[in-house]
């Protein structure tokens, strides 16, 4: 179940329609590139943005890598793009794309909630580095900045 509020969140004002913005948090490669992260990101069986659809997604951290599964949940053109992460079946989080229109571009917000039982908070250390949640949340913060701020240097340039 997702609580309330985030365990990380983040925002940018751009100067770029909210479709421009969309076309690009909803274009797994582009993100690839974009996202901190992230080393890869493919879609498996569909090449849409639409609830429902999956993807596979390749991380990094230093020398660590991982692979997680998503689940689009929200797909609503120019407005939100979400989806549910798991490993191995075991849920890990939820990542969220909130796009506001706003004088002369849009705001966008990038949040996620840490949805990984207790006992595998220890395990997924070994993967990502993150110790416990409260390092999770300070990393995935520091991370959601610099996404942003590079999804805010395309999409300016894409206007």
């Amino acid at each position: 179940m997702t609580t309330p509020q985030p365990s990380a969140s983040s925002s940018v004002q751009i100067k770029a329609t909210p479709a421009i913005v969309y076309g690009l948090i909803t274009d797994l490669e582009a993100m690839s590139q974009i996202a901190e992260q992230t080393a890869v990101m493919r879609w498996q069986g569909s090449t849409a943005a639409v609830p429902g659809a999956v993807f596979k997604g390749t991380n990094r951290n230093g020398w660590r890598r991982w692979t997680t599964k998503c689940k689009v949940t929200d797909a609503v053109a120019d407005s939100r793009f979400a989806f549910n992460v798991s490993h191995t079946g075991i849920p890990v989080s939820r990542w969220q794309y909130d796009i506001a229109p706003s004088d002369g571009g849009c705001t966008v917000t990038e949040s996620t909630w840490d949805r990984r039982p207790g006992w595998y908070v220890k395990p997924s250390a070994l993967a990502t580095g993150s110790k416990d949640r409260a390092t999770r949340a300070r990393m995935n913060t520091q991370n959601m900045q610099a996404t942003l701020q590079r999804l805010k240097t395309r999409a300016e340039a894409a206007s």
